[in-house]
C-alpha cells in the first residue's frame, strides 16, 4: 500500500482459459433421433403398402446408423467445436430421401433407385469424413483459388462431349456409370469466388467510378472473376442446364454483395437475371417449352392429352392437404420418370402434407442459417465468404427446385439437396456439409487452447 492509498500488484493475474463449447453429446442425441425417424418412415411405407414391416428395415437402420456414427466420430475427433445441428440435419434429410425413393421404387419394380442411392450416400458420407479428417484449416483452400476455378470450368465443359439426356447436356455416361460434373463444379466455384473476393474486397468496394447506384471497380480487379463467371454461364447455356446457370449467377451476386457491402449489386443482379431469363426463354426452344408449361400448366388437359408433369405435381400437393395421405398412400408416381428426382418434393407434399413439407423447408432453412451464422462469427474474410457461399448454394437450389415444382417459377430440372435421386448431388451436398462443419468449428472456437494456457 502506497502513501496515496493505491494498491500495487504483487503478482501478474493469470489469463483465464476460455472453455470450449463442444456439445457433441447434443449432436449424438439428434443423430440417433434422425436415424430413428428415418427407420420409422421406412417401416410406415411397408405397413401402408403390404401391411407388414419391410424385411430390410433392420439392415436399413443399421446401415444409416453406422454411416451417421462414423461421421459423428470424425467430427468429435477433428472438429469438436463444430455446430451440433449441421450433421443431424444432413442425416435426417438423407434418410428421408432414401425413404421416399424406396416408396416410389415399390410402384416401379423395374426401376429401383434406392439401392444405388444408398451406395452414393455411403460415398458421400465417406467423403464427408475424409474432408473433416484431412482438412485441418479451411484457409488452406484459399491457396488453390485459381486451381479451383480452372477445375470447375473443365468439369462444366466435359458434358458437351456426351449426348444430351432429356434435352440437356449435363451428364457424363460411360458403361452404365453416370455423373453430373456441374454438381462438383459449384463447390469449386464457391471456393474460387470466396478466395478472389476476399483478396480484392477493398478494391471492389472503394476503387473505380460510381455509375448511378453502383460503385464499379476497375476492370483489372473485376475482370478475372466476371470472365470466369461468363464462361461458366455460357457453357451451361450451351448445355441447356439453366437451373445450374441460375444457381451460379445467384452465387456470384450474393458473394459480391457480401464482399463489398454494396446493395446496388443486388439490384444489378436482379435486372441481369430478368433480362437473361427473358432472352433465353424466348430463343431457346427447350426453355421456351418449360416457360409455356409454367404459364399454362393445364393446357395439355384442355387439349385432351392428359396432365403434364407440372399439373400432376400440383394435383399431388392438393391431394395432400394439411396432414397428407400418409407415407405409401399417395399417387405421385403418376408424374413419371422425374418423380424420384425433380418432383420428389411432390411425393413429400402429398404423403406428408403441408405440415411435413413445412418441416422439410424448416430443416433446409436451419441448415442455411447455421452456415450464415458460422460465416458471421469468423474474422477472416475468406472463411466468411466461403461459409456464406456454401449456405447460399443450398438456399438457392432449394428455392429454384421448390419454386419450379410448385409452379412459382419455370422448371429447371435440378435435384433437391439430399432428398432426390442423384449420386452426384448427394455426394456434393455431403461435401458442402463437411466444409460448413470445418468452418463452424473455427468460428466457435474461443481461441487457440495453447495461447489461452
Amino acid at each position: 500500500m502506497t502513501k496515496a492509498g493505491t494498491a500495487v500488484a504483487t503478482a501478474k493475474t493469470p489469463t483465464p482459459v476460455v472453455p470450449l463449447h463442444r456439445r457433441r453429446g447434443i449432436e449424438l442425441t439428434l443423430i440417433v433421433l434422425a436415424v430413428l425417424l428415418s427407420v420409422y418412415g421406412y417401416c410406415a411405407v411397408g405397413l401402408a403398402r403390404t401391411g407388414a414391416v419391410p424385411p430390410g428395415a433392420a439392415g436399413y437402420g443399421a446401415g444409416l446408423g453406422v454411416l451417421a456414427l462414423g461421421a459423428h466420430a470424425a467430427v468429435r475427433l477433428r472438429a469438436p467445436c463444430a455446430d451440433p445441428l449441421l450433421l443431424p440435419i444432413g442425416v435426417l434429410l438423407n434418410g428421408l430421401g432414401l425413404v421416399l425413393i424406396y416408396r416410389l421404387d415399390l410402384e416401379t419394380p423395374g426401376d429401383r433407385a434406392a439401392p444405388a442411392q444408398l451406395v452414393w450416400s455411403t460415398l458421400g458420407v465417406g467423403l464427408f469424413i475424409a474432408v473433416v479428417l484431412l482438412l485441418r484449416d479451411h484457409r488452406v483452400l484459399q491457396r488453390y483459388a485459381y486451381v479451383s476455378g480452372a477445375a470447375a470450368l473443365a468439369l462444366l465443359m466435359l458434358p458437351i462431349l456426351f449426348p444430351a439426356v432429356n434435352g440437356a447436356r449435363i451428364w457424363v455416361r460411360l458403361s452404365g456409370f453416370s455423373i453430373q460434373p456441374g454438381e462438383f463444379a459449384k463447390v469449386l466455384l464457391a471456393v474460387f469466388f470466396a478466395a478472389y473476393l476476399a483478396a480484392n474486397r477493398n478494391a471492389l468496394a472503394y476503387a473505380g467510378r460510381r455509375v448511378w447506384f453502383v460503385q464499379l471497380p476497375t476492370g483489372r480487379v473485376l475482370g478475372p472473376i466476371v470472365t470466369l463467371w461468363l464462361i461458366s454461364v455460357g457453357v451451361l447455356v450451351l448445355e441447356r442446364d439453366l437451373g445450374t446457370s441460375l444457381l451460379f449467377f445467384g452465387l456470384f451476386v450474393v458473394l459480391l454483395y457480401v464482399a463489398t457491402g454494396r446493395t446496388g449489386w443486388i439490384a444489378v443482379g436482379l435486372l441481369l437475371a430478368a433480362f437473361g431469363a427473358v432472352v433465353v426463354g424466348w430463343l431457346e426452344p427447350h426453355v421456351h417449352t418449360r416457360v409455356e408449361d409454367w404459364q399454362h400448366p393445364f393446357a395439355t388437359i384442355d387439349a385432351g392429352r392428359g396432365p403434364n408433369q407440372l399439373a400432376q405435381s400440383l394435383f399431388a400437393f392438393a391431394a395432400g392437404g394439411v396432414l397428407g395421405s400418409g407415407l405409401g398412400l399417395g399417387h405421385s408416381v403418376l408424374i413419371g420418370f422425374a418423380a424420384k428426382s425433380d418432383f420428389i418434393l411432390a411425393t413429400a407434399g402429398e404423403e406428408l402434407g403441408l405440415a411435413g413439407l413445412s418441416a422439410i423447408f424448416l430443416l433446409y432453412g436451419l441448415l442455411v442459417e447455421r452456415g450464415y451464422r458460422a460465416g458471421l462469427a469468423l474474422r477472416d474474410p475468406f472463411g466468411r465468404l466461403l461459409a456464406t457461399g456454401l449456405a447460399s448454394l443450398v438456399a438457392l437450389q432449394v428455392f429454384v427446385i421448390a419454386g419450379g415444382v410448385t409452379g412459382l417459377i419455370p422448371l429447371t430440372g435440378m435435384a433437391m439437396p439430399f432428398l432426390a435421386q442423384g449420386g452426384s448431388s448427394v455426394v456434393t451436398n455431403w461435401t458442402i456439409t463437411a466444409l460448413l462443419i470445418r468452418v463452424s468449428d473455427s468460428a466457435r472456437r474461443p481461441g487457440d487452447p495453447e495461447a489461452a494456457r
